[in-house]
């Protein structure tokens, strides 16, 4: 069987299995993840030096084999015969290569489909401003923002431009014009793309992720002249996402950024996805909406006090970790252990159990 063979023999595997990712390591069999436990492949034989090369080399072309043995590690999407598209990452380990691969489904799903909350609409709606999708990595984040663009694309004649790194999902243009670019592939950098959006006259941006003080500031930018801005951040909650944005700023400028983000922040999500009891996982999020009390609280660095006004404002539709999590339980999709586990503040959860 030739290498390529090979892997797609085992891809289909992992497609069929309906894993959420296969890993490839040497000395260990081909290994696929379902419902956030690991399975090996037992009747595959164990990867070899030799073997993990083959595989990475299948599915790479010349500039990007090139830039794996140079930089020792890429990221890129592949799209696997029209069937599935995999986030690819390829790395160098104790002289050998190594693969994880992130299965992205090929359909976009709605918010209603996500388990996510009815509230989200209301950012799609929206004509200009920022929204924060934050949480650690694989906790769904690409697959929220996802959602929120298809849903606007579904529903707008706007212009939607795009920065990823790498491209997951693939949208079909229905009322939208939808541009992709992909760092390294179509712009050299996120700065780089976001210095030249202002020029492409969209009416929505999303931003795969803000990983410096360059992006984050012509972000800020992009949401206060008009345009609505869809961004992710690794944090785990609005306040710390907040604080994350500002300390990226030299001192004598963040006093200037918390005016401008208090002014253009529509709201942040924060979620994370927690093992459901009938199999699967499903997204709790904490949501903030930027109102007078977040906007007067960001411009005057009381970070700190925004869990509060998030737990007394749920009528405007803001939700607080503990109280998605409370949520959850009742509904019986979550276990009592696992909301316990995923708390950032586990007694305030025991109390709105009682």
């Amino acid at each position: 069987m030739d290498h390529l063979q090979n892997v797609k023999k085992i891809l289909n595997i992992a497609i069929q299995e309906g894993a959420s990712d296969l890993l490839i390591s040497v000395n260990h069999p081909p290994v696929i993840r379902i419902t956030g436990q690991l399975v090996p492949l037992m009747k595959e034989k164990k990867i070899t030096p030799e073997d993990s090369k083959d595989f990475a080399f299948s599915i790479l072309n010349e500039a990007q084999k090139n830039k794996l043995l140079t930089e020792k590690e890429i990221d890129f999407s592949y799209d696997f015969d029209g069937k599935a598209r995999f986030r690819v990452n390829i790395f160098f380990q104790r002289n050998s290569i190594s693969l994880a691969l992130r299965f992205i489904p090929p359909k976009v799903k709605t918010i209603e489909e996500l388990s996510l909350p009815a509230i989200l609409h209301e950012f799609a709606n929206k004509s200009q401003g920022l929204v924060l999708i934050t949480g650690a990595s694989g906790q769904g984040k690409s697959t929220t923002l996802a959602s929120l663009i298809d849903e606007i694309n579904h529903t707008k004649a706007v212009h939607i431009v795009t920065v990823e790194d790498p491209i997951e999902y693939i949208y079909s243009p229905d009322r939208a014009i939808i541009e992709q670019r992909e760092v390294s592939i179509d712009t050299h950098s996120f700065a780089n793309a976001l210095k030249s959006v202002f020029r492409q006259n969209p009416d929505v941006i999303m931003v795969g992720e803000m990983r410096d003080l360059e992006t984050i500031s012509t972000t800020i930018t992009a949401a206060e002249t008009g345009h609505l801005v869809f961004a992710t951040l690794h944090t785990n909650s609005a306040a710390q996402s907040i604080h994350r944005m500002i300390d990226v700023f030299p001192s004598d400028q963040q006093n200037q950024i918390r005016f401008q983000l208090a002014g253009s922040l529509l709201g942040v999500v924060s979620q994370r996805l927690i093992p459901r009891i009938s199999g699967g996982f499903i997204p709790v999020c904490e949501v903030m909406i930027c109102n007078t009390a977040v906007a007067n609280l960001i411009r005057e660095n009381k970070n700190h006090e925004i869990p509060a006004v998030i737990e007394t404002s749920m009528h405007e539709g803001m939700v607080s970790l503990n109280r998605a999590l409370s949520d959850l339980v009742r509904r019986k999709e979550i276990s009592l252990k696992d909301s316990i586990d995923y708390s950032l503040n586990p007694s305030e959860l025991k109390n709105l159990l009682r």
